[in-house]
């Protein structure tokens, strides 16, 4: 039987923040969407303070080239010297990309990844985080992914699970979907193989990675959020402070 004690080892973490946020700046959003603000903590603070709370060995982050606030930022929270934090500045043309980037820091222990602007209750993220740890040092599963029933995406990946939440697949198209893919991915250094084969064929989306994992023969489960959302559009922004504050 396992306590909450067995499961205090440290863990890495990673943050993709590459990407431009154009539809935020064309909604008159200025601050780059790092720095965008949801309940008064800037989105790459929030995720490095919910890492750090849940026993972060080291926080990997990329940002791009353009975001010269964003490396700036990074560049005083590493020289502070408070947070394990490794950061590269380095433009990509995809989040499979700047994965890809960043596995050069994460192919020797289990690691959870997301994008900057996932919003999720801290509560849950807690307990799939430990969850994902004690699956990975069971050998359960070779990655334990963030799925949720709540549907609010313009071209959502709908995730199909078997008995004991055992993923088969990830679909574009589904005509009585269950799960979507929330963004979050628990997943063990295997993983990484998967990916490098994906960038060596010019794969690229995150999407194509995840059917990868699966056609190599990865054992990955789901992890059901109640929400996950993304701030895509300026009206996301007030949207996530209302689901934070429930």
């Amino acid at each position: 039987m396992h306590t909450e004690l067995d499961l205090v080892g440290k863990m890495k973490y990673a943050i993709i923040a590459a990407g431009e946020g154009s539809r935020l700046v064309q909604e008159g959003v200025a601050a780059p969407k790092p720095l965008v603000k949801v309940g008064g903590e800037m989105l790459i603070d929030r995720l490095i303070r919910v890492f750090m709370d849940n026993n972060a060995s080291e926080i990997c982050v990329i940002c791009n080239e353009q975001m010269t606030a964003v490396a700036e930022h990074l560049k005083q929270i590493s020289e502070a010297g408070r947070v394990p934090l490794k950061y590269t500045v380095k433009s990509t043309p995809s989040s499979m990309h700047s994965m890809w980037e960043l596995s050069k820091w994460l192919g020797d222990e289990p690691f959870i990844l997301t994008t900057v602007d996932t919003i999720f209750r801290e509560n849950e993220f807690k307990v799939y985080a430990n969850t994902f740890q004690l699956f990975a040092a069971e050998g359960v599963a070779d990655g334990l992914m963030g799925v949720t029933d709540y549907i609010d995406d313009e071209k959502p990946l709908y995730v199909d699970v078997a008995d004991g939440m055992d993923i088969t697949g990830f679909l574009d198209t589904c005509d009585n979907p269950k799960y979507i893919s929330g963004g979050i991915y628990g997943l063990t250094p295997k993983s990484i193989d998967t990916l490098r084969r994906c960038i060596e064929r010019g794969d690229s989306r995150m999407r194509n990675f995840q059917r990868a994992l699966v056609s190599d023969g990865l054992k990955l489960k789901a992890y059901s959020f109640s929400k996950v959302l993304d701030i895509d559009h300026a009206s996301d922004i007030q949207k996530a402070e209302d689901f934070l504050t429930m």
